[in-house]
């Protein structure tokens, strides 16, 4: 009786998010308007059965943590560096938690 081994085996080429160091100022997000931009390095890897074997190419971009835009660094624009106080800042109480607020229409 012959066995059949069926070894599967896996190959692709993700890209890799990772923040740059350093101290970095929240910045605007040109499309969803949040002081949720930050540097980062993109980078494509090869990979086989999920594990990162050679890079392929790499670029600096500015990505935002909420609505996942990714721009590519260029030296003539930067996202505006965001005021103390701006982007969504939940309502707190004196107990320190958030209650929303409904109100009733008509």
């Amino acid at each position: 009786m012959d066995f059949f081994f069926c070894i599967p085996l896996v190959v692709g080429c993700p890209n890799k998010i990772n923040p740059m160091g350093g101290d970095q100022s929240p910045r605007v997000c040109p499309r969803c308007h949040n002081a949720s931009m930050f540097a980062a390095k993109s980078r494509v890897w090869f990979e086989f059965c999920f594990v990162p074997l050679i890079p392929l190419r790499s670029k600096d971009v500015w990505m935002c943590g909420i609505c996942q835009l990714q721009t590519v660094m260029q030296p003539d624009w930067a996202p505006a560096v965001a005021q103390p106080g701006y982007g969504y800042q939940p309502a707190q109480h004196g107990d320190g938690y958030y209650r929303p607020t409904y109100t009733q229409s008509g």
